[in-house]
């Protein structure tokens, strides 16, 4: 990982008006996105805008459509996953986390696939997209640690010379097609199958199981936070839709537009972690 930029300094205003929103409502569901681990060195997808900073990540139709697309995903895969693993939690997981330990937390529903909330201590967490760090066969359904991939991928690719890369959200790398071309890419080691991150690829649907709970948590909650996501796409937007038909209150904490602008109740555009930091102290 290379080394990260310093946070920027706190917004007093903007951390007051959380500290007194906070402070009005007692039982939170909270929805992040990638925003929350920027600071922690993974990037994100989207600008201040909302719009896609680069190509649309792959959809699982091209990923088991197409051999050189499956080959594109792990090669570049390959050479992002070590600095996806090395990112540690920051500001925005550890003060959300402590929210969680003084019981203001009622779900945390996270859009990212990093597990960097269960790892700064929250503990009543939904990975909305899945997990990164689990891999699933297509063909017999076994499932490994994606370490143990990495290891299958190493030992195939003994001669393989990635280049230059450059990390890229999610694990991925942007790689040259030359390098791409030359690299083998993982199977099942027992049907032979494809492999494929747990996750949930772009326009795949959400599994039910996880929205079903995710619903209920948010009934029982008498307010919705949301912390670094646009909320852009349809997975994570249809919460602020239920609360807002609920007629709980939302805040909105993100750099840049979101989706749910016209629901929020209070919208706030600052840095996340300082902000949830400072609002918190």
């Amino acid at each position: 990982m290379s080394s990260l930029p310093d946070p920027p300094l706190p917004d007093p205003a903007a951390s007051s008006l959380l500290r007194e929103w906070l402070d009005r409502h007692r039982r939170l569901f909270v929805l992040t996105g990638a925003g929350c681990s920027t600071g922690s060195g993974i990037p994100d997808y989207r600008d201040r805008n909302g719009d896609w900073k680069r190509t649309p990540p792959i959809t699982l139709q091209a990923f088991t459509g197409s051999d050189a697309a499956y080959r594109r995903y792990w090669a570049r895969s390959s050479i992002g996953w070590p600095g996806f693993r090395a990112a540690q939690p920051g500001g925005s997981h550890a003060t959300l986390a402590e929210l969680e330990r003084r019981g203001r937390v009622r779900l945390l529903l996270t859009q990212n696939v990093d597990g960097l909330h269960q790892r700064a201590g929250s503990r009543a967490v939904i990975d909305l997209h899945g997990r990164l760090d689990a891999v699933v066969c297509l063909g017999c359904g076994s499932r490994s640690p994606r370490e143990e991939v990495q290891l299958q991928i190493v030992e195939s690719n003994r001669d393989w010379q990635a280049g230059a890369a450059r990390m890229a959200p999610d694990g991925d790398a942007d790689l040259a097609d030359e390098a791409v071309d030359r690299f083998r890419p993982p199977w099942c080691g027992r049907c032979g199958g494809l492999l494929k991150p747990d996750v949930v690829f772009f326009g795949e649907a959400v599994p039910r199981q996880r929205v079903d709970e995710a619903q209920r948590a948010l009934h029982e909650a008498d307010a919705m936070l949301v912390a670094g996501s646009s909320l852009m796409v349809w997975s994570g937007f249809r919460f602020a839709r239920m609360a807002d038909a609920a007629g709980l209150p939302i805040a909105i904490l993100n750099a840049g537009r979101t989706r749910a602008d016209g629901l929020a109740t209070l919208r706030i555009d600052a840095d996340i972690a300082t902000t949830l930091q400072e609002a918190l102290r």
